[in-house]
């Protein structure tokens, strides 16, 4: 239309000037240029999908995340002798040498040596998993203290690891995206407005014969109904709403991720890392008969300090704890020897200690061991993990250590309830961790998954979906990928792994549980903004449409609505950064 008024039109004449008048009154279409508009509306509808394709770029990153956890290269033994290769290069059926600390290369059973391997990342399980002969490893494990050699039972794509790639794949592709609101409501808008446009230009042929002042004014409503702040309504809300996200630890991935959370009716939460610290911690001591709890501290304390196990660890850092002393102060042991998959022993003090499982008390003869079984019992039913100690031949007492909650899960809990949202919890622990853990923070028993393998974190997910819940899940680990990107909104803490943040669509900054409940709000509150922005530039514009099918389209008020619309939707958006 434009270029018609310019080249067959009165708006190329030398001196030609828009006529300033604020009332509504018959326009000469003949006579007025839209250029700024076409552009305008082109730009800020450009710039909004640039925005929200920026967003999706990294899709695929969850997939090499989690890929590029596994191990690069491998040591490999070949006639008696160790040679270094390219995991790539590795067959079923070669055996390799996994050090204190490696990863493990591939999925294999255990030939020779014993240690107890970290397998958290992968399956959920807070405490590391002795292995000895016999026993089979998952690749991508980490190997914590002694020196194993593996024979490869599966390699490349049959691995775990490479099973769960293909679940987030599969999770991911299979995810309905979510329709942005704008186009869903232009979808309805710009029909309209063209069936209303040729209804005017009807009209007007029908009442007066006139075809300039019939095109005139059905080519004003085209102009009028172009909304230019609908290409800001999106984008400008979502970039002050993540902004001020990322001022509170939420970092919120695009636009179609808000209305999500405003379905959303259940939050699954990962335990390990993300309801708790994810770090083992002495919790209780029990003593048997007459022993006194700091020389059972002092003993088995010692004794757990020679050795690199993460129980030990934990058994070692809270007995110089709770005896007030740097935990290099307690006495060094002697002869100290580590028993594979049953615990540790040594002299301590002129001592012979034991401390392990029953069944290294059990082989050594010990007396008592009644008793100490008993505690071992109320401590795995508090949901602990029982260490037993010994020394001189009589059992004397039961250490019990455990993943702790979060000093603010608790809270969480209770907001993500205030949102109308139900917690449940999902661990691969035992079901005695997990209810403890959950009785901590306030989640109901019968809301408790224990046990749970990482593909069936994806199966418990898609069963609530199943019952007709809009799912939340919140997780860390790569074992959460899969459910991650399976939720209809997956949250990732960002203390956690890199695949777990890749396959999320809010990612917590801070790790804490609360800003769960925070991004949650700030998702709704950046939602009802660009709803608001959306009616709000479409509004002006329906306003004005009776005028422009009456041929009173003024240019000077129809640039001035559209102005005036843009501003609102900036200023609106603006309110964003108020947000607590």
């Amino acid at each position: 239309w434009s270029l018609w008024a310019l080249f067959f039109g009165d708006a190329g004449m030398p001196g030609m000037r828009h006529g300033f008048d604020l009332t509504a009154s018959p326009g000469d279409g003949a006579s007025t240029i839209y250029l700024e508009v076409a552009a305008g509306v082109i730009t800020f509808i450009l710039l909004g999908r640039w925005l929200e394709a920026r967003s999706k770029r990294r899709a695929g990153a969850a997939l090499r995340a989690l890929l590029e956890l596994g191990a690069k290269d491998v040591t490999v033994l070949r006639d008696g002798t160790e040679q270094r290769i390219p995991v790539g290069r590795l067959a079923v059926g070669d055996r390799f040498v996994v050090r204190p600390g490696e990863t493990v290369a591939t999925d294999g059973t255990v030939v020779e040596g014993a240690s107890a391997v970290d397998a958290s990342m992968l399956t959920g399980e807070s405490v590391p998993v002795d292995v000895g002969t016999g026993d089979t490893v998952t690749g991508a494990t980490v190997n914590t203290s002694g020196r194993l050699v593996v024979t490869a039972t599966r390699v490349g794509a049959d691995t775990q690891l490479a099973r769960m790639a293909r679940l987030v794949e599969d999770a991911q592709t299979g995810k309905a995206q979510v329709q942005r609101l704008a186009d869903r409501i232009a979808g309805v808008f710009v029909p309209v407005v063209l069936v209303i446009a040729v209804g005017t230009l009807g009209g007007w042929l029908g009442a007066t014969g006139d075809a300039t002042a019939a095109f005139t004014a059905a080519v004003a409503v085209l102009i009028i109904a172009c909304p230019c702040a609908l290409g800001l309504a999106t984008p400008t809300a979502l970039m002050v709403g993540t902004g001020r996200g990322a001022q509170l630890g939420i970092l919120i991935k695009g636009p179609e991720v808000l209305e999500s959370t405003r379905k959303v009716d259940t939050v699954v939460l990962d335990k390990t890392g993300t309801v708790t610290t994810g770090r083992m911690d002495l919790k209780d001591v029990y003593v048997a008969g007459d022993t006194g709890e700091r020389q059972l501290l002092r003993l088995a304390g010692a004794l757990e300090h020679a050795s690199e196990h993460p129980v030990a660890r934990a058994v070692a850092a809270g007995a110089a704890d709770r005896l007030g002393i740097a935990a290099e102060e307690l006495p060094a042991p002697r002869g100290f020897a580590n028993v594979a998959g049953s615990g540790v022993r040594g002299t301590v003090d002129g001592h012979d200690v034991l401390a392990g499982r029953e069944r290294l008390l059990a082989d050594a003869g010990v007396t008592g061991l009644d008793l100490v079984t008993k505690l071992r019992d109320d401590a795995e039913a508090a949901g602990r993990t029982a260490v037993l100690v010994a020394w001189d031949g009589v059992a004397r007492g039961v250490l019990a250590v455990a993943d702790t909650p979060k000093e603010t899960s608790a809270e969480a809990v209770r907001e993500l309830r205030a949102l109308g949202l139900a917690p449940v919890l999902l661990t691969g622990d035992n079901k005695a961790v997990a209810t403890a853990v959950a009785d901590a923070v306030g989640i109901g028993p019968d809301a408790v998954y224990a046990e749970v393998l990482p593909q069936d974190k994806v199966d418990v997910v898609r069963r609530l979906q199943g019952e007709g819940r809009v799912v939340a899940m919140v997780g860390d680990g790569v074992n959460d990928a899969a459910a991650l990107a399976a939720a209809d909104l997956g949250l990732a803490m960002g203390t956690g792994t890199d695949a777990a943040i890749e396959a999320s669509d809010l990612t917590l900054v801070r790790g804490d549980l609360r800003v769960a409940a925070d991004a949650i709000r700030l998702s709704r509150k950046t939602l009802a903004t660009i709803k608001g922005n959306l009616f709000w530039a479409f509004g002006y514009n329906v306003a004005a449409l009776p005028l422009a099918a009456a041929g009173l389209l003024n240019p000077m008020i129809a640039g001035a609505a559209m102005a005036f619309s843009s501003v609102f939707v900036v200023t609106n958006s603006l309110r964003l950064r108020t947000f607590t």
